[in-house]
Order: structure tokens, then C-alpha cells, then sequence
């Protein structure tokens, strides 16, 4: 297959990526890979829609990850028509350039849906992900899954939140990711409240969420393809992120550490409650944030932390979804 991953730029992409773990195990596959940027796409008319593309051949003799990346960026890029894609897999941070390129995220994803429209399949669904730009996509699903959250730009409504909980609640921005702007207010902890308030506020809508106990075991990260657990060898494709001490984030790249998970039935039985209206909006490859029975994030654009997962598990997720990939697209072509 020809597999287009659409990311934010080949110059910020890392080794330890899970688009980049992705990518070498579909090469090694046998599949042509190829990388487009936010700022590759190129429309002539509705019939002709494609994107300058960094491409590495089945034939390339890549070594690792590593070597991925680096001939990647060497390759002068090319232009391939939407009908040439098999795959176009969406792997960007919508978050990344929303200040230096605030256009870049939007408007990528209004042509990935021409792209699904020339007939390739689009990873995840560029229709549903319009309604997933942010956090507020988790108020679509069930009331018990989720935790009692208020979003806003007002210091006043966040106060009043404040007052109908028990002890103390997260703040963050509504659109964000990787930790960043992340608090925990107390509830006789005020006196910075205003300023907290208007610096996560600063670049947009704020999210204010209660403070789950069981967050202070860190929160799972938990796989899912096509609304189904990914699971290998009775292995469920999962990390335990454990926050820093003295830290509420358990990002990985906030210096949380990966851990194998225990999932239990209650983590299985909160997953079933979400499973199927992911599957129904075609959020084929999702990475649900889970703290107790609640879910706290559904990261639907590029989730991270497969790799950890497969280390800590010691099974080859990757290898498993791009498996299920194959199957899939081929069941398409028979349709």
C-alpha cells in the first residue's frame, strides 16, 4: 500500500514517535511511505488534489528509526496525486502550530476531507474529526464516563465551579495537549485563581474539571482500532503513565514514567461505553486517557505511548494494527 502520513513537519518529528514506530514497521511491511507536512497540500480542481510529499520506497534500505528519519528528510519532495494515496493517516498535534501557524491545522484537515472524497481512506475520519478538534468532543459521550467539567472563559464560572466541589479542580486549556498549562486549584489556594484563569484563557477556551483521587496513580493510556481494544497475546495495548512527584501531568514528556498497566473490568466496562460511537465516527485508531471509571481525554489525532506500551508488554502492537490496516483496506477494495 501506499500509506500517507500527514504530520506537522518532518523536521519536528522524532525518533521515539509513535508515527515514526508506525512508519518503519509499515516499510519493513513492504509499504511506500510517504510524509506530508500541514503546508503540502495542493489543489488544482476537484479532481486533482494531492500533496508534496517526502517519499521513502519499499525498496530503500532503512535500518531503523532512526535512519527513517534521517532519509526522510534528505528526500526532495514530490507531488502525488489523492488517487495515489492507499492510506492517509492523520498524525498531527492540532495544537503544535496554533500560534506560529494558525492556519496550518484547519486547513490540512479541510483537505484531507477532499482527499477522503477522491475515495482514500482517511485515518481517522476527517468528517468526525472537525467535531474532535478539542477537548469538548468528550461531552458527546456518555454523562457517567465523563468528569464533571465546565468550560469557559470566565473567571466567575470557574469560581462557582470551585464551590460545588469538594476539594480542589484541574484546570487546562480546552485545546491543548502534552501537559502544558496544566493546574491544580485548591479550594483555599485562591489567590493566583485570576491570573491562572487569564493565562490559560490568554489563547482561548479553559476547561475546568473536577480533581479525581485516583489521578494520583497517574492515569492508563488505553489503544483501541476500530472501536475494539488492540490487544495481542491477551495483552492489552495500555500504559500507566505515573506522574512526578510533586507533579499533577503524567505526559511522558513531562517526565512522567510508563509502567505496565492492570486493566481490570471496570477499565474494560468504561471502554465499552465509548467503543461504539468511536467506531461509528471512524475514529479507527484512538488513545483514551482513563483515571478510574472515568475517561478524561479521547486523543483521536496522533496518540502517543504505543511504542512504551509494546516495551512494557513486550508484544509488537504496531506490527498487530498495521495487520488489522491491511485486512481492512482490502475488505474496502472488495466492497
Amino acid at each position: 500500500m501506499n500509506i500517507a502520513f500527514l504530520i506537522n513537519q518532518t523536521h519536528k518529528e522524532d525518533v521515539n514517535f509513535t508515527t515514526t514506530h508506525l512508519a518503519f514497521k509499515a516499510h519493513k511491511r513492504g509499504h511506500k511511505i510517504m510524509y506530508i507536512g500541514l503546508a503540502d497540500f495542493s489543489y488544482h480542481d476537484e479532481q486533482h488534489v494531492g500533496a508534496h510529499c517526502r517519499i521513502i520506497e519499499p525498496t530503500a534500505q532503512i535500518d531503523n528509526q532512526e535512519d527513517l528519519l534521517e532519509k526522510l528528510r534528505l528526500q526532495k519532495k514530490e507531488f502525488v496525486d489523492a488517487k495515489e494515496m492507499d492510506i492517509l493517516w492523520i498524525r498531527y498535534d492540532p495544537v503544535l502550530d496554533m500560534i506560529n501557524r494558525p492556519w496550518a491545522a484547519d486547513t490540512a484537515l479541510q483537505f484531507a476531507q477532499l482527499i477522503k472524497r477522491q475515495g482514500t481512506w482517511v485515518i481517522n475520519d476527517p468528517d468526525k474529526l472537525v467535531e474532535a478538534t478539542n477537548k469538548l468532543y468528550l461531552e458527546y459521550f456518555p454523562q457517567d464516563i465523563r468528569p464533571k467539567t465546565v468550560i469557559t472563559r470566565s473567571y466567575e464560572d470557574v469560581v462557582e465551579f470551585l464551590d460545588q466541589q469538594e476539594n480542589q479542580i484541574i484546570l487546562k486549556p480546552l485545546k491543548g495537549s502534552g501537559g502544558k498549562n496544566v493546574f491544580l486549584l485548591k479550594k483555599d489556594e485562591r489567590h493566583n485563581l485570576k491570573q491562572t484563569v487569564e493565562v490559560i484563557s490568554r489563547d482561548g477556551y479553559l476547561l475546568a474539571q473536577e480533581y479525581l483521587p485516583a489521578a494520583a496513580k497517574g492515569d492508563i493510556r488505553f489503544f483501541l482500532v476500530d472501536g475494539q481494544p488492540l490487544v495481542v497475546d491477551g495483552k492489552y495495548a495500555s500504559v500507566n503513565r505515573v506522574q512526578q512527584q510533586g507533579d499533577i501531568r503524567s505526559n511522558i514528556h513531562q517526565g512522567g514514567t510508563a509502567q505496565a498497566a492492570l486493566i481490570d473490568d471496570k477499565i474494560l466496562d468504561t471502554v465499552s461505553k465509548v467503543s461504539g460511537k468511536l467506531q461509528e465516527d471512524g475514529m479507527y485508531f484512538v488513545g483514551l486517557d482513563i483515571v478510574g471509571d472515568k475517561v478524561m481525554e479521547i486523543n483521536v489525532f496522533s496518540p502517543g505511548a504505543l511504542v512504551h506500551a509494546g516495551q512494557l508488554n513486550e508484544v509488537d502492537y504496531a506490527t498487530a494494527l498495521l495487520e488489522k490496516i491491511e485486512i481492512d483496506y482490502a475488505a474496502r477494495l472488495s466492497i
